[in-house]
């Protein structure tokens, strides 16, 4: 069991269990339970243990159930026991067979009827009413209800939102708490800023998460209410220039003091920072370190600024796979190598650079100057 160390919290004493990831870690952790069962023969009565993802609303739980569902191939079933008022909606109906003398349950549509792979999600598990998580007890020891089986080859996730602080959740006792394995989600920015990368987000959001990370975790600020907020500043073009429809988007989607953080944001044109295409596709990289240093080397260097940049640049060729040609090689060379860039920094660019699944990045191990900072940190 682990209690709450986020200090965005309003100091609720937060209770989840398992160890404490990012999404990344979850995504592996979860492929790693879930192959198993679907590439393993059932055994008789031995159904896979459930598995129960824990963290605050938002975080991107039920999203990232959904994205290993994609990546391994298998079928998916939602359900929502929020919304059960009674078992009924669990089991079934009652129907009297056609001879008078007996009760059969229906079972819900929803009921996974063919073998899988498959994943069915039992979401927000703990808002159920206390009748329906009893009811669900037998459902994770045994696959099975007393109206319907689950079929072989499927596994049951579920997400939870901390006990024990303001959200509004039944208390699971030991008894069901034992018939899981349990793992905390927590936001983490960089596993986050790769994910976006990949969701085609909005660049100037990635910009923003990356620079302020302490903005994203409030009461009606979340990772999910950012990238809803994002989706809608994409379809403006300038948001300096639509400064009050852009405040009105904040508000109406994130609490105030993320909203005044991201208007400051476009007010100082943090959201206008240079790209990553424009790094590597630069004619002269000469304009570049001009534009970089500027925006660096002010009165208090600004690091941040250059560590969003950085970051941004690792996260396009990684997740894009670029192949990069000599030109673009080039200009790679001579960002890492630019002498305002910490040490630190530079080799921590080129450990990820070269370490990535990208095959055509392994070509900075032939610079000279690369090969033997990496070396000398071997």
């Amino acid at each position: 069991m682990a209690k709450n160390d986020n200090p965005n919290s309003q100091n609720f004493n937060y209770i989840t269990y398992g160890s404490k990831c990012n999404s990344i870690e979850l995504e592996g952790f979860l492929e790693h339970v879930l192959k198993y069962t679907f590439i393993t023969p059932p055994k008789p009565n031995e159904p896979p243990t459930p598995v129960c993802i824990w963290g605050r609303h938002g975080v991107g739980k039920t999203q990232i159930v959904r994205n290993v569902a994609d990546k391994l191939g298998a079928n998916f079933v939602y359900i929502a026991p929020a919304q059960f008022e009674e078992m009924g909606d669990l089991v079934g109906m009652p129907k009297i067979d056609e001879n008078g003398q007996q009760t059969h349950f229906i079972p819900p549509d929803w009921v996974p009827r063919t073998e899988g792979p498959g994943i069915f999600l039992i979401d927000d598990v703990n808002r159920a009413d206390d009748r329906i998580l009893r009811g669900i007890m037998q459902l994770l020891q045994n696959y099975e209800l007393v109206s319907w089986k689950m079929p072989p080859k499927w596994h049951i996730v579920l997400t939870a939102n901390p006990d024990g602080g303001d959200y509004s959740v039944t208390s699971m006792d030991d008894a069901v708490l034992t018939r899981m394995l349990h793992i905390t989600l927590q936001f983490e920015v960089q596993s986050w800023a790769r994910w976006a990368e990949a969701a085609k987000i909005d660049p100037r959001g990635i910009n923003f998460i990356l620079t302020y990370p302490e903005m994203v975790t409030g009461n009606r600020t979340t990772p999910r209410s950012l990238v809803q907020f994002f989706r809608e500043t994409e379809k403006i073009e300038d948001l300096s220039e639509n400064l009050p429809l852009v405040k009105m988007l904040a508000d109406a989607s994130l609490d105030e003091e993320t909203a005044a953080a991201f208007l400051s944001f476009v007010k100082l044109q943090l959201n206008q920072l240079i790209s990553p295409e424009e790094i590597i596709n630069a004619k002269k990289f000469d304009g570049i370190e001009k534009q970089l240093r500027g925006l660096v080397e002010q009165k208090t260097k600004r690091l941040d600024i250059l560590s969003v940049i950085s970051t941004r640049l690792i996260n396009y060729l990684i997740v894009n796979n670029i192949s990069i040609d000599k030109a673009q090689t080039d200009n790679l060379k001579l960002f890492l190598l630019l002498e305002f860039i910490p040490n630190d920094m530079r080799l921590f660019m080129a450990q990820e650079l070269v370490n990535s699944k990208n095959a055509s990045l392994k070509k900075l191990l032939a610079i000279p100057e690369i090969g033997k900072l990496l070396l000398s940190k071997m």
